[in-house]
């Protein structure tokens, strides 16, 4: 991947460059990428679409106070990066400021190096969707559409900064998912699971796995076969383990990041030190988690992820930083400077958010509500950030009745205020569980891989959208 990089570029000349182009200004930096990326998607038991993308490029970027200017260009060129130069003039035209501290080295690695694409044949990869395809099918009469997924990236990515600082970090990323619709009397109902993280292809064609993968997406199917309308109103929720921390992240982790906090845009604004959530809750962004999908060594701006705690037992502590957020709030940047790639400037962004274990039993929460609703799974959701108002739709759901698991139900919306509900959490379990590894964040037109968790949760009076 390096001679992607440097192919029709010196590497001592991109430093000289860099240092031309960012004179002056406060901070900014010179972003290379290259990167490669495939998918396929076995449907209607054959393979539909098989793609391969590589791309370079670089983005460069230069900040002074809150003004930043940014070009990118899809080939690596001294030529291109001079022409990209000229258009952080406007920047420059402030004035000259001094230099911002760089980032604190390190060289921590999180994951493997090594290219997931080429370590297994594209006929081996077909194959492994084919027998998931024929093993689903097998499970049950029933199983009518089997849809199954296969993705991996590789991203060598290089930052360089004025002040000399030149950071390295090489990504790897896969994702199976395997999707699958059952019908019972001319009632269709579909269930999904998934799964992946930066590592190599080994868990993803490790038969367990990808058995265990049909064997959940076929139960919630079935399970949504019996599913009754979903009542409506105002009734406590509890909140399974795991993937559902993605209402978390919606309805709360956004609203923590430090470009919202410093506009003031976020219904969290200003209120460090305050109580914002119920007792025990506590609210954490670690990038810094081995093999993670939300994980990164460094960030986009080459600052090391960390742990971050965000909420600590109901006290709102901090936000989630990226370098100039930070130095205009005055704080240190946490390694939450993140970016799509070479054509997008980093903002503020999660990596694995998550709440962290409380002590009670996740039967006794259960066992202590008369009349609510379970939520096991999560879709799709909306969410004001201004204001905190969101709503989520649940994949999978059952009718809580005197204190057991009745009927699953179909139809069911969450619908609430996000700092609202974290002063609703009446229980929090001790069997806090991170998801598989299937989640994608998106903000400001970018997307990036991000990771969600929590233990059950109890809250109280969720407004529930059903049909019932």
């Amino acid at each position: 991947m390096d001679n992607l990089l440097y192919a029709e570029l010196d590497p001592a000349e991109a430093e000289r460059l860099t240092r031309d182009a960012l004179a002056g200004l406060e901070d900014g930096e010179l972003y290379l990428q290259a990167a490669v990326s495939e998918s396929f998607a076995f449907d209607d038991g054959r393979l539909k679409t098989a793609s391969f993308d590589q791309t370079k490029g670089f983005g460069l970027r230069g900040v002074a106070g809150d003004v930043s200017g940014y070009a990118h260009a899809n080939e690596i060129s001294a030529g291109a990066i001079r022409r990209a130069a000229e258009t952080l003039a406007v920047v420059k035209s402030a004035g000259a400021h001094t230099p911002a501290i760089a980032p604190r080295g390190t060289n921590r690695r999180l994951y493997t190096d090594a290219d997931p694409l080429s370590a297994v044949p594209f006929a081996t990869k077909v194959e492994l969707l084919a027998k998931i395809d024929a093993a689903a099918r097998a499970r049950d009469s029933r199983v009518v559409q089997v849809t199954a997924s296969l993705a991996a990236s590789w991203s060598h990515v290089e930052i360089i900064r004025a002040d000399g600082l030149k950071v390295k970090d090489i990504r790897p990323l896969v994702r199976l998912n395997v999707g699958i619709v059952a019908e019972k009397d001319g009632r269709r109902e579909s269930g999904s699971w998934g799964f992946g993280g930066r590592a190599l292809y080994d868990k993803l064609f490790d038969e367990s796995e990808w058995q265990r993968a049909i064997d959940l997406a076929l139960a919630q199917a079935l399970t949504n076969l019996e599913a009754v309308p979903a009542p409506a109103g105002v009734m406590p929720v509890v909140l399974g383990p795991g993937w559902p921390g993605i209402l978390l992240h919606e309805a709360v982790g956004h609203g923590l990041e430090g470009d919202f906090n410093r506009k003031g845009t976020s219904a969290f604004s200003g209120r460090v030190g305050e109580q914002v959530a119920s007792r025990g809750v506590t609210v954490i962004d670690d990038g810094s988690l081995p093999d993670r999908r939300g994980s990164l060594s460094v960030d986009d701006e080459g600052t090391p992820t960390s742990r971050t705690v965000l909420i600590e037992d109901g006290i709102l502590k901090g936000y989630m930083q990226d370098r100039m957020n930070a130095r205009l709030m005055g704080v240190e940047a946490t390694g939450n400077g993140r970016r799509e790639s070479f054509r997008h400037p980093p903002m503020p962004r999660m990596t694995n958010t998550f709440m962290a274990a409380g002590t009670e039993d996740p039967g006794e929460i259960l066992r202590s509500v008369k009349r609510g609703i379970f939520a096991k799974s999560f879709g799709g959701g909306q969410v004001d950030i201004v204001s905190g108002k969101f709503v989520f739709s649940c994949t999978e759901a059952y009718l809580i009745e005197e204190g057991k698991l009745g009927a699953p139900v179909k139809g069911a919306t969450l619908i609430g205020n996000g700092p609202a509900v974290m002063q609703k959490i009446a229980a929090i379990g001790n069997d806090m569980e991170l998801d598989e590894g299937i989640g994608t964040c998106g903000k400001g037109g970018q997307s990036v891989p991000a990771g969600v968790g929590q233990p059950t949760l109890l809250v109280e009076g969720l407004t529930i959208g059903g049909t019932a």
